[in-house]
């Protein structure tokens, strides 16, 4: 699956999918600018040895519009881009409906900001990019399980629902923006090791408890989510646009 000549942004690259995502990229062939929040040293390390010759790191704040604006200003700055993975998500055990409400107004506001807000805004500019140029490009959301059927872990209800947002926004572009070459994916991953999920995974009854509760008795490796995002950024898959691809183990089967 060779991306020679493509600009893949993957947000979030520090860790986790996002992380495995930009070294399948680079793996592929592909010119990676990569954004981080904080952890730049994990960055650094998901880019390898392939940091220097095609890969650009990028920090930005999520939780701030106008450090959003910026990044994308600095990814334009570097070229054209062809395909933006919207990866980077944050996901707080409170700010639940039986939590004091100053809790919920806190991890609410953030939940909005870097789950929703921050990446459609993203979309946004990358697809007015596109319809400028008058090319096409592709979006690839990671979006979660829990946006279809709720999450386990009543804290972390505000994840669930600014996930189910960004994964509305990515299929209302892919609806309206096909027959001008702009395609929109969201892939839909189960329980996958990262430490986002093992987080999680504490206060719904241990890693071990929900590694039995699935069918194929493992976790979603996340180089298993980066290996469809490298085959979904070729362009080959274009009627596949809209789709929501679900990676769960059969976990959970619609």
């Amino acid at each position: 699956m060779d991306l020679t000549g493509k600009t893949i942004v993957v947000t979030g690259a520090s860790k986790g999918i996002g992380a495995a995502t930009a070294r399948a990229m680079l793996d592929a062939g592909a010119r990676v600018i990569a954004h981080y929040g904080s952890d730049r040293a994990g960055a650094e390390a998901a880019l390898d040895g392939a940091f220097r010759d095609r890969a650009t790191l990028i920090q930005a704040d999520f939780s701030d519009m106008a450090a959003v604006d910026d990044f994308w200003a600095q990814v334009r700055a570097t070229g054209p881009v062809d395909v933006l993975v919207n990866n980077a998500g944050i996901m707080r055990q409170a700010g639940g409906i039986e939590d004091e409400v100053a809790d919920w107004d806190r991890v609410w506001t953030e939940a909005v900001a870097i789950n929703l807000h921050a990446p459609a805004r993203l979309l946004r500019h990358a697809v007015r990019g596109w319809l400028d140029a008058g090319r096409g490009g592709a979006i690839i959301g990671i979006g979660s399980w829990v946006t279809t059927r709720g999450t386990s872990s009543p804290a972390a209800i505000a994840y669930a629902a600014s996930k189910a947002g960004i994964v509305a926004a990515t299929k209302t572009v892919a609806r309206n923006y096909a027959d001008r070459g702009i395609l929109a994916y969201v892939i839909s991953p189960g329980v996958v090791r990262t430490r986002m999920s093992e987080e999680s995974a504490a206060v719904t009854g241990g890693a071990a408890a929900v590694t039995a509760s699935l069918p194929m008795r493992e976790w979603v490796p996340p180089e298993e989510i980066a290996d469809l995002a490298v085959y979904l950024a070729r362009g080959r898959a274009r009627h596949l646009t809209g789709s929501t691809i679900d990676i769960n183990g059969a976990a959970y089967i619609r």
